[in-house]
């Protein structure tokens, strides 16, 4: 009968077995759990680095105007990064305001119709 061991190690499970001959095995289990658990770290330091490389810009002494376009030049993956965010905001925005529209009184949902009309011309 096989030996069998198990612990965690950063939220992945390692499983120790050993067979009757004494030959030992190591298998991984929840290899997609470990796969995210990479992608996230991956993901966790690259905001840290745009994250600090903000603040170095905004903490220079010499600075007298924030531009937000050196920032995005000079900062790899900021600029996606925003994009990406202010697209997921949109989203919620526009699910606010369908969630909204059912209380609005009916002069206001004209007006908000008149806006969309001019933006569609």
């Amino acid at each position: 009968m096989a030996k069998k061991s198990e612990h965690k190690k950063d939220n992945v499970e390692y499983i120790f077995a050993e067979n009757e001959a004494g030959v030992s095995g190591e298998a991984v289990a929840n290899t997609e759990l470990s796969a995210s658990t990479e992608t996230a770290a991956d993901e966790i330091n690259q905001l840290k680095r745009m994250l600090g490389a903000v603040l170095e810009y905004l903490t220079n002494d010499d600075l007298e105007e924030l531009d937000i376009e050196y920032l995005f030049d000079h900062t790899e993956g900021l600029r996606e990064f925003w994009q990406n965010w202010r697209e997921h905001n949109r989203k919620e925005i526009a699910e606010e305001i369908k969630h909204a529209l059912d209380t609005l009184p009916f002069e206001e949902l004209e007006r908000i119709r008149q806006q969309i009309m001019e933006y569609k011309q």
